[in-house]
């Protein structure tokens, strides 16, 4: 074994004492011991800093309790374990109060001994390793709502208004890839920071994803025996949910028969399973996103009134990125920089000002979505130290030749068929371009309006010289 665990004992009785130090020896831990002068015991624990205490409770000169009370509030994250010849219900719950991490009874044996220590240090690392990620999710959370618009700035403070008391339904409009679930993931946070609540359950359902039965099973849980698969009674996600928020995405497609089984849930604050007879109290946050607009699809007879009335109580508007053009800068550093560590491409850590320029002018229909995957796409095939005009895409590079290619489509070029990305669009006129020009790139560059090293550059990017 290979040990490093540091590991402290105090006891009065210099045969435990020499008999643990070999037995602890052997395993592999660092041991210290202390016998004899207990009067400054409290400062020479802090000082060693110890991953566990060994503290007799009955010492001839001091108090176990007493240190263990002492050294608790000075370093909390020392472990230490009690060691008594009193086995009372009542000495125990003692050192429970004032922070031990277990006791042991004398006379105990080694094992004992050895599965105590290492049930108290696993529990100690499994302590640190949650506060570590709560830290970085916290610190994370800092950092989503990225941007310095007006918009930006007046959704932080409708955010923050409305985190102040936990409401029961949020509504959450905006394009696809706007950042819908970002910003729900956040209210949550911040509806539930610095309370006991702080990392109550966040579940996701996307509402166009599953079909009606399978939705409903899913959100509300059944009882055995309620239809031919239900060979066991499951829990619904409102229940695994329960002190927490659900997230219903594109609540503009749920089907309208459980759109009404949902009013009665926000209204009753209640579920029945699906085959149930008992209603189930739930204290749950539910928060609504769509890209639908919703009052056209109360006209069309395909979303309730009243639902609506409901999830509209509190809502959010998240404008689209071409809409709020000086939030590109700071998204795009944003995700140059994360994919960057992800990648481990050193090299590339900016944005020149020609290319910024660019993704300023470019509409992202796809919005926040479609720019953190240029900039991805961008890191991982791009080796240079900044973003130049020349890594991005050709519709945002050069957005006049797909424009005038698609004017000329009808007698110079073939369009793709309808559904076809970007990319692939792309692709498709460099493709003819060569062909027309019978590979010659200098003529094909001149058809498409665009410098002979540029199309070289788009030819490599997009695998054409294969």
């Amino acid at each position: 074994m290979n040990k490093k665990e540091k590991i402290f004992l105090v006891d009065d009785d210099a045969l435990i004492v020499s008999m643990l130090s070999r037995t602890l020896g052997k395993e592999g831990y660092d041991v210290s011991s202390e016998s004899e002068e207990f009067g400054d015991i409290v400062n020479t624990i802090v000082t060693l800093a110890p991953d566990i205490v060994l503290l007799d409770i009955q010492l001839r000169d001091a108090s176990g309790i007493d240190i263990l009370e002492r050294t608790k509030k000075l370093n909390p994250a020392i472990q230490i374990i009690m060691v008594t010849s009193d086995d009372t219900i009542e000495t125990a719950v003692k050192c429970m109060k004032f922070g031990a991490a277990d006791y042991l009874t004398k006379p105990f044996n080694v094992e004992e001994v050895k599965l105590v220590i290492a049930n108290v240090l696993e529990k100690a690392k499994l302590r640190h390793e949650v506060n570590y990620l709560r830290t970085l999710y916290e610190e994370r959370f800092d950092k989503d709502i990225i941007g310095g618009s007006d918009a930006i700035r007046q959704l932080r403070v409708q955010m923050e208004k409305i985190a102040r008391s936990r409401v029961p339904s949020i509504l959450i409009t905006g394009e696809s890839g706007t950042g819908k679930e970002l910003v729900a993931r956040c209210l949550h946070r911040m509806m539930n920071s610095g309370s006991d609540r702080a990392y109550a359950p966040f579940i996701a359902v996307n509402c166009s994803a599953l079909p009606e039965t399978l939705l409903e099973s899913e959100l509300f849980g059944y009882e055995k025996g309620s239809f031919t698969d239900a060979k066991a009674e499951k829990k619904g996600i409102f229940e695994f949910a329960n002190n927490g928020t659900i997230l219903l995405d594109e609540i503009g497609e749920m089907k309208l028969d459980l759109q009404s089984k949902l009013l009665r849930v926000l209204e009753e604050r209640t579920v029945r399973r699906i085959g149930g007879r008992h209603e189930i109290r739930v204290d749950v946050t539910v928060i609504t996103t769509t890209n639908r607009n919703l009052p056209e699809a109360i006209e069309n007879g395909d979303f309730r009134r009243d639902l609506f009335y409901r999830l509209n109580t509190f809502s959010f508007q998240i404008l689209p990125l071409r809409e709020r053009r000086e939030d590109i800068k700071p998204l795009a550093q944003h995700y140059l920089g994360y994919f960057a560590a992800q990648y481990k491409n050193k090299s590339l850590h900016s944005i020149s000002p020609e290319a910024v320029e660019l993704l300023r002018a470019y509409d992202w229909p796809g919005n926040v979505r479609e720019l953190k995957n240029v900039i991805e796409k961008i890191v991982v095939l791009e080796q240079g130290t900044e973003i130049i005009p020349e890594y991005l895409p050709i519709e945002i590079a050069h957005p006049s030749i797909v424009r005038s290619n698609l004017q000329r489509a009808g007698d110079k070029f073939i369009l793709p068929e309808e559904g076809i990305s970007l990319d692939e669009l792309e692709k498709d006129l460099i493709a003819q371009a060569l062909k027309r020009a019978k590979n010659n790139k200098t003529i094909a560059s001149k058809l498409l309006n665009i410098s002979y090293d540029t199309l070289r550059y788009q030819i490599k990017k997009l695998g054409l010289d294969r």
